[in-house]
């Protein structure tokens, strides 16, 4: 009988902060490949194809990147590429991700590249896999090996990645000098301190608000900047996990139409990095008129009261979904082992082997386990 520990989403959750400070120390390994593509390519916008929480991760770095790169990125969904949208340019740097190595849709958009003439960049956890052998360039993101079907610490890695990229890439361009470099180095190594302090006070807040929070039924997860790939990933982790409805949206909007449904059972979750403070706030404030299931996500040690989960890290927006990502994850986590719904509807267990997303390759490789959402 073997003895091997199962790991569970927690695990990986708690292992993120470990992994945030090795792979900012391991930059220049991880990131090389992808940087002297760049450079040598005198490519000026960056393109992401990716899906799930491998384009929740991307969204996360976008405002990262475009700060500090001083280019434009676009992140589009493999499906999306492949079938609508392929109108990609010279200048244009082509980036396809999956964690797995061995997703059917990120290996269509290979394909598609190729076929156009252009060279193709891979990012994943297997640099052995379908996906790695087809890349012109492909480099490992230092997600390490997740086995849990639902992402936890592929979507951390994966944003600082493209954040450690960006200052490498930034430093030999000229963009940003040693210095400044180095003290960038210093804010996400301090992010893993803060990574590491949300998930011990996400514990306690769960227990704290454990009525609301495990009485769910619906919910939406509003972000902006940096933190609308937060709130991606959070509906995402909520949907796939705790198996509620959810949706997500950019805050000014979510108060232009889809608040007019709300009604005192929904459950409301606003991402305030710095970017639009005081407008999130009121919009929390007014948001508890019609609901007490209201929680603020902030940086703002003035921000205090009822359902208000605070990170007073001080780092610059564009860095703190690596400080709240674990609120979410761990949210989801708790809930959906306390209330029993890792088994999902035996159809959608019928319909995923009708229409598997993975090659068939996927079975064998160090990421398998039998359980749904690798991207």
């Amino acid at each position: 009988m073997s003895t091997q520990k199962k790991f569970t989403m927690q695990d990986y959750i708690e292992s993120c902060p470990q992994f945030i400070r090795e792979n900012v120390k391991r930059r220049n390994e991880l990131t090389t490949p992808l940087v002297q593509e760049f450079l040598s390519g005198n490519y000026t916008s960056i393109w992401i194809i990716a899906c799930g929480s491998s384009s929740n991760g991307s969204l996360c770095a976008r405002q990262f990147i475009r700060q500090h790169l001083k280019c434009e990125v676009k992140i589009v969904t493999p499906f999306q590429f492949v079938y609508s949208e392929h109108d990609f340019k010279e200048t244009d740097l082509l980036v396809v991700v999956s964690q797995s190595g061995y997703s059917l849709n990120a290996l269509d958009a290979v394909r598609l590249i190729h076929q156009s003439g252009r060279r193709v960049i891979g990012l994943t956890g297997d640099l052995e896999s379908d996906i790695a052998k087809e890349c012109d360039v492909v480099a490992n993101y230092g997600v390490g090996r997740e086995t849990v079907g639902y992402v936890t610490r592929g979507v951390t890695t994966l944003a600082l990645f493209f954040m450690l990229f960006t200052i490498e890439a930034a430093k030999q361009k000229g963009l940003k000098s040693e210095e400044e470099a180095n003290a960038i180095l210093d804010q996400l190594t301090q992010a893993a301190d803060w990574n590491e302090k949300s998930t011990s006070l996400v514990k306690e807040f769960t227990q704290k608000y454990y009525q609301s929070l495990s009485g769910m039924t619906n919910a939406y997860v509003c972000g902006v900047g940096a933190n609308l790939g937060t709130a991606s990933e959070g509906a995402l982790k909520f949907g796939e996990t705790i198996s509620i409805p959810t949706a997500v949206y950019e805050i000014e909007e979510y108060i232009h139409g889809p608040n007019i449904q709300l009604t005192p059972k929904y459950t409301v979750f606003l991402i305030d990095g710095g970017v639009g403070s005081d407008r999130i706030y009121q919009i929390f404030e007014a948001t508890q008129i019609v609901t007490d299931n209201v929680f603020l996500i902030t940086s703002n040690p003035s921000y205090v009261g009822e359902k208000v989960f605070c990170v007073p890290c001080g780092l610059p927006e564009e860095m703190t979904p690596l400080c709240y990502l674990p609120f979410f994850q761990y949210v989801a986590y708790t809930i959906t082992d306390d209330l029993n719904r890792w088994n999902k509807h035996p159809l959608q267990r019928k319909m995923e082997k009708e229409c598997s997303s993975k090659t068939e390759n996927y079975s064998k490789s160090p990421f398998s386990e039998d359980t749904p959402g690798r991207r």
